[in-house]
């Protein structure tokens, strides 16, 4: 069996949970077994939840409730999901790379004494055994990991790696089971403050369903507004390769890439952008990638849906205007 960790905050589902439950439906096939997956959603008052992750094809949703795991601490989900894998006893616990996963993930396969393999793209067989695929040196190269000792084996999965929608969802709800157990408050050495909180312009690209993105073609500050308008007349939100963001014309939290954010959004549209290695890792994952450059030659044309190669100052303004009709 399966374990998927369910990510939540304050009652709303993260999407990304979608893209794990597809991966571990992928893994069930990769490893040509039948699908067994349970999904465990923690947290506290976290029924609805629960309810709307049932609509995955899958055996059992487990809802670990207790009042001690709100807000979120490190302390507090490995206490409880230290009892969960213990119970449920699973093949392996699959989690998204999210900043939250990122911070108890270590504390928890330690506290297993099990393995831990992070920011996987893929998977496949190899000799038996089940190799993840994981990016290394800012996604240069690519590495097959296969993990050692006993399960369960920990893995976090890529935002992007697999699309929400891949996710077979079953004819009926899955049936919901509360988890019975116990915390003891002292165990939380953790104070949390409130939630960082970006700024009100501020978006959390991960979530974005379209993304106009712009690179070095934009050439100055001054011509962001060419494709500003295109993300207004898409409804999309605007981001960056590392360049313009460094130069300070958009804010860091705008920055797609290795040392960004990772998006898998709907659609990708990709504005003067060369496609270094370091913009791919962030953006590969998208569902349909609109790449307009002047270098015909330009990598990101490689991983294009649709391209075109041509002076963006003179396309955009055209697209906006056809779009507005």
């Amino acid at each position: 069996m399966i374990l998927v960790l369910a990510e939540q905050r304050s009652g709303k589902l993260n999407r990304v949970t979608w893209e794990t439950i597809a991966a571990a439906q992928e893994l069930c096939r990769v490893r040509s077994v039948a699908p067994a997956i349970t999904i465990a959603v923690i947290g506290s008052n976290v029924d609805a939840v629960a309810s709307e992750i049932a609509a995955a094809r899958a055996q059992k949703v487990v809802v670990i409730d207790h009042h001690a795991l709100e807000p979120y601490t490190p302390d507090g989900y490995v206490a409880a999901l230290e009892q969960v894998i213990a119970r449920l006893s699973p093949s392996h616990v699959l989690l998204p790379h999210t900043y939250q996963t990122r911070d108890f993930a270590p504390a928890l396969a330690a506290r297993l004494d099990r393995a831990l393999v992070t920011d996987v793209t893929g998977m496949k067989a190899v000799g038996g055994e089940i190799a993840f695929v994981r990016p290394m040196f800012q996604g240069k190269l690519t590495a097959d990991v296969v993990a050692q000792g006993a399960a369960p084996h920990l893995v976090t999965f890529q935002i992007g790696a697999l699309r929400a929608d891949q996710a077979a969802r079953g004819e009926a709800p899955a049936p919901i089971e509360a988890f019975a157990f116990e915390i003891d408050r002292s165990v939380i050495r953790e104070k949390p403050e409130a939630p960082f909180q970006e700024a009100k312009q501020s978006v959390d690209l991960s979530q974005a369903e379209r993304i106009v993105a712009v690179g070095r073609g934009i050439k100055g500050q001054e011509h962001l507004p060419v494709v500003q308008k295109l993300a207004a007349a898409l409804d999309a939100e605007l981001a960056a390769s590392r360049p313009i963001c460094d130069a300070g014309w958009l804010p860091m939290e705008r920055q797609v890439g290795s040392s960004g954010r990772t998006v898998a959004p709907k659609l990708y549209v990709a504005l003067g952008i060369s496609g270094a290695i370091q913009h791919l890792v962030g953006m590969k994952g998208s569902r349909t990638i609109v790449a307009i450059n002047k270098d015909a030659d330009a990598p990101i044309f490689e991983v294009a849906d649709y391209g075109i190669a041509g002076d963006l100052f003179e396309i955009v303004p055209a697209i906006v205007a056809e779009l507005g009709k």
